[in-house]
């Protein structure tokens, strides 16, 4: 029993050590106007979702700002969040990197500014696991709230 525990141990230490970021995916950024879709998993939400799955789907935010000034706020919102890396921009998309703070795993968050029908549209969604316990969601309604786009 001691020896298994003694192991637990080790590899719980082990893993705080190295990061869990598994691989970037490939499927991220805007293909024919829209957001790779969510898998299976709980981990994701997206704009993109259907509105009848209520386990990924949340509505798009609409923004009345020009868009490079809504963007900009986006932006600084994102810039300000912490354990977070800005990976790529384009006019109207934002990919960011959220690492979390204790084990390292890293979720795929991204933004896309619809100019033609005036929404923001976002997706988020763990790399590794099946359930991140409603940390995508939570995070995508903190950088919603109070978003004066």
């Amino acid at each position: 029993m001691n020896r298994t525990i003694h192991i637990l141990f080790v590899t719980t230490l082990l893993s705080l050590f190295f990061e869990c970021t598994g691989t970037r995916p490939d499927l991220l950024g805007v293909k024919s106007e829209r957001l790779a879709d969510c898998p299976q998993t709980p981990n994701c939400i997206s704009s993109f979702a259907s509105p009848t799955d209520k386990e990924h789907y949340r509505s798009p935010v609409p923004y009345k700002k020009p868009l490079k000034d809504a963007y900009l706020v986006l932006k600084g919102k994102l810039e300000v969040s912490s354990r977070t890396k800005i990976i790529q921009e384009n006019p109207n998309y934002i990919y960011a990197e959220f690492t979390s703070r204790i084990m390292r795993y890293v979720d795929d968050v991204e933004f896309y500014f619809d100019e033609k029908n005036k929404l923001l549209h976002f997706r988020s969604a763990s790399r590794l696991g099946k359930s991140d316990l409603g940390v995508n969601r939570n995070r995508i309604e903190l950088i919603l709230k109070d978003l004066e786009i």
